[in-house]
């Protein structure tokens, strides 16, 4: 466990990095906007892109990862649903339910990656860019479809049809995918440019996860908070590394499953609350207790999991 924690080390001082940054005065405030618009709409497509196009899918089971990925989440988000009767008689209310939901359900591809290719080289983020790809959908179908429900802001479904279609990461998935089934042969300095955007996507989203933390938020937090917390750092990792071993995965396979399950929250679920009418500072003070959370009991589900992955 010492080893796992080490290695995940350097990949949490970018996120702490990027918090320090975000509050040095000589930089300008503005900057930030500006990256994480390039990281979303060009770095992190790219990383995608050229992952899949290279990426050999004949050892990874695709059809397994498909079932247990998507199966996994969509248990969660089934049993997330038919748990908003108690949190109604528990005095929540609905745009602080789909901040829980949000933040149980959606993971942060940025560490999940990183820490992929820290720990088990190109094959691991091969496949945790596959898993991005399969459940990328189905994360946003279920967590704007319960915004839409509960969160009383905007409900046009054909504008969540439109952002689904145009989004940049979807696109990229999906060009990597067709690049390497077709075998579409890139012209190789056309493909070397590629690979050169998406080698600082990595370093450069860590950076922003960090600066997107609302620490402020998470300074006294309300108790409601740690269930999130329990949920997605410990509950989809149980969930998802058994439908994985049920499957038959095994070593590397299921530790980077395991891995990919146990990271925290994305920070564009907040924009998404803020949008359609969520509990934006609760679901902030969640990312940011599950970001911290998360460099202890990532190492713990990797620990755990290494007695199954070699059985």
């Amino acid at each position: 466990m010492a080893a796992i924690f080490e290695s995940i080390l350097p990949v949490f001082l970018l996120v702490v990095l990027g918090a320090l940054l975000k509050r040095w005065r000589l930089i300008d405030r503005d900057m930030w906007t500006g990256l994480e618009q390039l990281g979303f709409f060009v770095l992190f497509p790219s990383l995608l892109f050229t992952t899949l196009a290279k990426a050999e899918f004949a050892g990874m089971a695709a059809g397994d990862v498909a079932l247990g990925s998507i199966g996994s989440l969509s248990l969660i988000a089934l049993l997330l649903g038919f748990c908003w009767p108690l949190f109604r008689a528990a005095g929540i209310s609905p745009p602080t339910y789909t901040s829980v939901f949000q933040t149980s359900t959606r993971w942060n591809a940025f560490i999940a990656l990183a820490i992929a290719e820290k720990l088990y080289g190109a094959q691991s983020l091969a496949l945790v860019a596959l898993v991005a790809t399969l459940i990328i959908i189905p994360i946003n179908l279920y967590n704007i479809g319960v915004l839409v429900l509960f969160g009383g802001g905007t409900r046009s479904l054909g504008t969540f049809a439109r952002k689904i279609l145009t989004n940049p990461m979807i696109i990229g998935s999906v060009l990597g995918v067709t690049v390497n089934l077709l075998d579409i042969r890139i012209y190789a300095p056309l493909m070397q440019t590629a690979e050169l955007v998406a080698d600082t996507s990595l370093s450069l989203g860590l950076i922003m996860v960090g600066a997107g933390l609302k620490l402020a938020d998470a300074l006294r937090p309300r108790p409601l908070v740690f269930l999130p917390v329990v949920l997605k750092l410990l509950f989809m990792p149980l969930v998802m590394t058994g439908a994985a071993y049920a499957l038959g995965m095994r070593g590397e396979q299921l530790l980077t499953i395991a891995m990919g399950a146990s990271v925290p929250t994305a920070m564009n679920g907040y924009v998404l609350a803020k949008q359609m009418g969520g509990d934006a500072p609760f679901y902030a003070a969640v990312a940011t207790l599950q970001t911290i959370a998360s460099f202890f009991t990532i190492p713990m589900v990797l620990a755990t999991t290494t007695y199954l992955a070699g059985g």
